[in-house]
């Protein structure tokens, strides 16, 4: 049955949702996440849409777009073939990195706006991976609060007031408050977070996914047979770390 088309929306603002092929890594290291904003950056003065908010996780990429001269469906496309293209470089890897359909959500109003820059800005701290919403990782809450250069700060601001000063002051009040708006999310839960399990892989001597990708198939089911014996790690988790696919693992004594 074809896919149903995505449905335009009026303000011409999306949440979007991108993220790994069987929910695997897509950002092994910190030079990965800094190209993948290189190309949202290089592809934003190509395209001419405006960027509100971004956050970049190991296994997928929330952004708050409006898209300009392009549909969105185009914007997402040259980013990540741009992108893609480098990691399989980098990593000696071939085909797909990216689910084939990215999510996406039509953002009409004010309100939830505003909940989904609150939602995006958000995910490390909910993830356990930062202390404050505004010490979170590879988010664009820097840009708010430091300087803008990738990110349109003036909009999103605008929302909370016309003078900027107390627009980014009643920002930080609300950023503060811990959201449980119902926002369009990658549906993915674990026990045991994933940078623990990175973690241990790395202890065992695996750098990446890609790595584990490339090893004999002994060696690499036992790495497997060590990581599943990790508490609090499902198959699906392991299979979205790693890359290997849940009837490998299930399979594995």
């Amino acid at each position: 049955m074809p896919r149903k088309p995505r449905t335009k929306s009026r303000s011409g603002i999306y949440h979007i949702i991108q993220r790994g092929v069987n929910q695997q890594v897509i950002f092994e290291d910190e030079e990965d996440k800094v190209r993948f904003l290189e190309t949202l950056k290089r592809y934003k003065e190509k395209c001419q849409f405006e960027l509100y908010g971004y956050c970049l996780m190991n296994n997928h990429v929330h952004l708050l777009l409006k898209e300009g001269e392009e549909p969105i469906s185009m914007i997402i496309k040259r980013i990540s073939s741009s992108y893609v293209y480098w990691y399989n470089q980098k990593y000696d890897r071939y085909g797909h990195l990216f689910q084939g359909r990215f999510k996406s959500e039509n953002v009409e109003d004010r309100a939830y706006f505003l909940s989904v820059l609150k939602y995006i800005h958000q995910n490390p701290l909910k993830a356990g991976l930062a202390q404050s919403v505004f010490h979170s990782p590879w988010t664009s809450m820097e840009e708010y609060i430091q300087r803008a250069n990738l990110v349109d700060i003036d909009f999103p601001l605008s929302q909370f007031a016309a003078e900027k000063k107390q627009a980014l002051h009643l920002f930080k009040n609300y950023m503060r408050h811990l959201s449980d708006d119902d926002v369009l999310d990658v549906e993915t839960r674990s026990r045991t977070p994933d940078h623990v399990l990175t973690d241990y892989m790395k202890e065992l001597g695996i750098t990446s996914s890609s790595y584990l990708q490339q090893m004999d198939k002994a060696n690499r089911d036992d790495i497997l047979r060590e990581l599943k014996k990790l508490g609090g790690v499902s198959i699906r988790q392991l299979s979205r770390v790693t890359g290997v696919s849940k009837s490998v693992i299930e399979r594995l004594d």
